[in-house]
């Protein structure tokens, strides 16, 4: 079907339904419990960093990909310019850029600002699967990027 042929209504709440998965995707990696990103993916989901030869297929291999990551790790990504392209009733894509400030070591309290560690932007398709739409597939790319630095002790 062409997506201009879907109701008005139905097109706005797949994109918003997508948009949704895309900002609750960096919500769970900062706020939440990052192993949980997995659940945003279909069962089949694949998530892939080419520059990076990185590539993470399946649930179960998302889940350990992202719930490795580091307990004392703080980071707050802020995402901008979410473009939803709705292309079937169960179908779609977006694309949306992202910034990550991060900082390893993190003890507590507030960490001087610095500069962000990463500037990129993703790649996404969406798949509806029982009437709720997932990630199908995430796709990073990152022309700015450095490594995540790590806070000092505080001097007691």
């Amino acid at each position: 079907m062409d997506p201009l042929e879907q109701p008005a209504l139905e097109r706005l709440l797949a994109e918003r339904a997508c948009e949704r998965l895309v900002l609750d995707f960096v919500h769970r990696l900062d706020l939440g419990e990052p192993a949980s990103v997995a659940d945003l993916f279909t069962e089949d989901g694949v998530w892939r960093w080419p520059e990076g030869d990185r590539l993470v297929e399946g649930r179960a291999a998302l889940r350990a990909y992202f719930g490795g990551r580091p307990a004392d790790r703080l980071s707050r990504r802020m995402m901008a310019n979410v473009l939803v392209t709705v292309d079937s009733p169960a179908e779609a894509r977006a694309t949306s850029y992202f910034t990550t400030y991060r900082v390893d070591g993190h003890t507590g309290g507030m960490v001087p600002a610095g500069p962000p560690v990463q500037i990129g932007h993703y790649e996404d398709t969406f798949r509806r699967v029982d009437g709720t739409w997932l990630l199908s597939t995430r796709t990073l790319f990152l022309p700015f990027g450095g490594p995540t630095p790590r806070q000092r002790p505080s001097a007691a």
